[in-house]
């Protein structure tokens, strides 16, 4: 089983770029399947997540092709509207795939998705507005059966601002007659990437990025070139890392909008931030401050994928940081192996109270995708060595990770396994 082995205790000094977002590039892949042609999309990470969405589009009959970080997709001739169960349980996300098939196809099959097990994330939401839609679905056992005869555009109100629902209610709405409102649609800074790409196909959408979204049903039927938006996450953990061990690094090709609420709290904690353009610096003087509560929210609010960085983080300071996530009841799976460091964290249901410390190295194991990032961070700031195993859930969201740390001055090495 490969794993990394960090020896901590240095600094992180140096300049690296920030990929394409995995959040981001996932939807527009199963989008792909909506044009009938040929997409281009630049700054495509090659990750684990996105190899499985690619092996999806193999699956049902799409061509794709990658140069460097450029995915070509060709979706002409599909032969297959279902997704096997094999597939969809590489990655939670693989659900995106239903609102593409059932407007391109008018069926899918698919069953119940995977991924990291950080909470519910029923897809309720999902199914409940394609059924506004018009959308006939039958759930049998773990499968899930759709049906799509007439297609109508309506108001769907979600109960929730779901990515994932925002994202397949929209996808579905581009072949519906009428118009399609989604109301309290997701905000986040993919979505509206998803709806440049859909513009670029020739759809009519307006409003992502906002709580109303209008679909006016056009299926999109154009060859399309399109270039990913940096992702804000991996963005937001090399920082965070870097507030932990100290030091400056500058990333490139970032987005500093997107990180907002993270770059407040890092600069609450002691850290001096500059930005310009598609550049962030920042410079951290070891320890850190305690910073003020930290709640996850929905975008624009702090999000819940940095809060296992952060609280890396957190756990190099002098003083204590308090916790509140909202979104993931399961959020704190990483809080264990931080305590194996060392960590001093206190949890009572969504609320975790660390309080700073010195970490040392352990052996130690990844929960979830963005647990493992946090381990990461804390073994760079812990003294002595860290062996991190169950890398599989890191390599899912973050793309060359031991080579851009090795970039900054830190001490990682993968080993023990091929890369996959």
């Amino acid at each position: 089983m490969s794993h990394y082995r960090i020896r901590g205790g240095s600094p992180l000094v140096g300049t690296v770029p920030v990929s394409g977002a995995k959040n981001s590039v996932l939807p527009i892949l199963a989008a792909t399947l909506l044009t009938g042609g040929r997409s281009v999309l630049h700054n495509c990470p090659d990750l684990r997540d996105v190899r499985s969405a690619l092996r999806i589009l193999q699956h049902l009959g799409c061509r794709t092709a990658r140069e460097g970080d450029t995915l070509t997709v060709d979706s002409s001739h599909l032969t297959r509207w279902d997704v096997p169960h094999d597939l969809m349980r590489e990655m939670r996300s693989s659900v995106i795939f239903l609102g593409p098939l059932i407007a391109r196809c008018g069926r899918a099959k698919l069953s119940l998705p995977g991924g990291c097990d950080i909470g519910q994330r029923p897809i309720d939401l999902h199914l409940s507005a394609l059924r506004r839609l018009g959308v006939t679905i039958d759930e049998q056992g773990g499968d899930i059966l759709c049906r799509a005869e007439a297609l109508r555009g309506q108001d769907v109100i979600l109960g929730f601002p779901s990515v994932g629902a925002t994202e397949n209610t929209l996808l579905v709405a581009t072949a519906c007659g009428g118009v399609t409102r989604i109301i309290n649609a997701a905000r986040e800074p993919e979505i509206a990437d998803l709806q440049e790409y859909l513009r670029k196909a020739g759809a009519s959408v307006a409003g992502a990025g906002e709580t109303v979204i209008t679909v006016s049903g056009e299926l999109p039927r154009r060859d399309v070139e399109h270039t990913i938006l940096p992702d804000r996450i991996e963005t937001a953990t090399y920082l965070c890392a870097c507030a932990a061990c100290g030091g400056e690094i500058t990333l490139t090709g970032a987005e500093p909008e997107h990180v907002n609420t993270v770059l407040q709290c890092l600069s609450e904690g002691g850290c001096t931030v500059r930005t310009s353009g598609g550049r962030i610096t920042l410079r951290a003087e070891r320890p850190l401050r305690g910073m003020p509560l930290v709640r996850t929210m929905p975008y624009p609010g702090f999000p819940t994928d940095a809060q296992a960085p952060l609280m890396a983080a957190a756990c190099t300071a002098r003083g204590s940081t308090v916790f509140l996530e909202t979104i993931f009841e399961n959020r704190y799976r990483h809080v264990p192996e931080l305590a194996r460091m060392g960590a001093e964290i206190r949890v009572s249901g969504r609320t975790a109270v660390v309080n700073g410390t010195d970490l040392h190295g352990a052996a130690v194991r990844c929960t979830d995708l963005r647990g493992g990032a946090a381990l990461v961070i804390a073994a760079l700031a812990a003294e002595g060595e860290s062996r991190i195993e169950e890398i599989a859930h890191i390599e899912r969201g973050y793309e060359r990770l031991p080579e851009k740390i090795a970039a900054l001055g830190g001490s990682i090495v993968r080993e023990d396994g091929q890369k996959d």
